[in-house]
């Protein structure tokens, strides 16, 4: 029977480290995903409004087919710049994408990365000429090791989730087969994670041994489908992104793990309701580490791995908002 890994986060793909950095001055944060050896990595975008870096480097008929590290960032337009850090970090390790190897040559190293919108959220926003990215993505690369912190952490620091106090999660299972498939999610949508009029996450039909509250639906729950409950009242132009990452440790082409990213990002709509709307920026990764044979048929190994990681996702998000604090305005689904 599949149950969650040792840590019920994403650092339980083997080989997978993550590291987290925050300015709580400012509210926001950076996560940075970096696989030990050079991962195939795919990309889905579901959101009306992404910000995004080297997604279509990703793509499966293009020359680079593995990538260096993934970051995920709050801060908007000015959080790809948590990116630069780290290739910066990279390069002078000697870490990165090289055609040849040159004397005297760096390489180039590939890091896809999303960003979230946390500019209102009532954090300490001038920074003038130096927003604090650059800095928050190397203090993150630096920071990295086999643990991910829930809530209040990384680029979920400044997140917001509906009307309710936003955060990072993450979760996984490992199949019966020995296969592990994790999510890490920092999630500041503009759609509720909860049931209309109650406690209840949407995601709780996939909750696994209480780990998000164990709070159930009210026996008989009915609502309005028009009813978004805890959703933003307003939720402003690109105000509002869902950005994760899914692990699995099999060996993917770049096509098989595309289809994977397009099956995750279902799990964000088991969980988030209404999800993908045009002032949303929802963006999905996964990461194939290849420290194990794909089983065969290949296809039915696919729509296996692609339905676990939705299932990841769903949990991640639901695990994010559980554990967050409130912060300001912006009050944690605990303190409900």
């Amino acid at each position: 029977m599949s149950r969650p890994g040792p840590a019920n986060s994403l650092v339980d793909v083997a080989g997978l480290s993550v590291g987290c950095a925050e300015d709580h001055a400012a509210l926001t944060g950076v996560t940075v995903i970096v696989p030990d050896a050079r991962a195939v990595c795919a990309v889905d975008v579901r959101g009306g409004g992404p910000g995004t870096r080297e997604t279509d480097a990703l793509a499966a008929e293009n020359l680079v087919d593995a990538v260096d590290a993934v970051v995920l960032s709050g801060g908007s337009v000015y959080g790809l710049a948590a990116a630069d850090g780290v290739a910066a970090l990279m390069g002078a390790e000697g870490r990165g994408y090289g055609l040849v190897d040159l004397p005297g040559v760096p390489k180039s190293p590939v890091i896809p990365a999303a960003i979230l919108y946390d500019l209102a959220n009532g954090g300490d926003k001038a920074w003038g000429e130096a927003p604090p990215y650059n800095a928050l993505g190397r203090k993150a690369y630096a920071a990295r090791g086999r643990a991910v912190p829930l809530g209040n952490a990384g680029a979920g620091l400044g997140a917001s989730a509906g009307m309710l106090k936003g955060g990072q999660g993450s979760a996984s299972i490992v199949t019966a087969d020995g296969f592990t498939i994790a999510a890490l999610v920092a999630v500041n949508c503009f759609g509720s994670v909860t049931i209309p009029n109650g406690r209840a996450f949407w995601a709780h039909p996939f909750e696994i041994d209480g780990e998000f509250g164990g709070v159930a639906p009210a026996p008989g729950s009915l609502f309005d489908l028009e009813d978004w409950g805890g959703a933003k009242a307003n939720p402003g132009a690109r105000a509002n992104t869902t950005i994760a990452c899914v692990a699995i440790d099999a060996d993917l082409t770049p096509a098989e793990t595309k289809r994977v990213a397009q099956m995750a990002s279902a799990g964000l709509a088991r969980a988030i309701r209404p999800i993908f709307a045009p002032f949303d920026g929802d963006v999905v990764f996964v990461l194939a580490t290849a420290a194990r044979p794909a089983p065969e048929p290949r296809a039915f190994a696919i729509a296996r791995f692609g339905a676990l990681a939705a299932d990841c996702l769903t949990r991640a998000v639901a695990r994010g908002v559980h554990a967050a604090a409130s912060v300001g305005l912006h009050k944690a689904w605990a303190d409900l």
